[in-house]
């Protein structure tokens, strides 16, 4: 992630069990988040996150790792079983994630 963005001249963003985040200066691994998420639309839900993180003003690192946090929290929150968790359950779980983290 760090040799990608630096080479590019970007943020990027590896989504896995770490979520990884790399400026390519800084590097920032997120703990949040359970194999419960490992299925389709999540992307989109993070992606989601992330670009209203930037509408508020924050940088694309800032964005991504926040994103990658509070996508990370939500899903704990929203998870019943180590499978099975829909994009649209865990969306459901964003505005408790946020309050929690006293963003809301």
């Amino acid at each position: 992630a760090q040799h990608t963005a630096k080479r590019l001249g970007l943020t990027c963003l590896l989504k896995g069990h770490n979520t990884v985040v790399s400026d390519g200066r800084r590097v920032a691994i997120n703990n949040t988040g359970n194999p419960a998420m490992a299925s389709g639309g999540m992307g989109d839900v993070l992606t989601g996150i992330i670009a209203a993180f930037l509408a508020q003003g924050l940088s694309f690192y800032e964005a991504a790792c926040a994103g990658a946090y509070v996508h990370g929290l939500a899903g704990d929150m929203a998870k019943r079983s180590d499978r099975g968790l829909l994009a649209s359950e865990l969306a459901l779980s964003i505005p408790i994630a946020l309050r929690k983290l006293g963003l809301r």
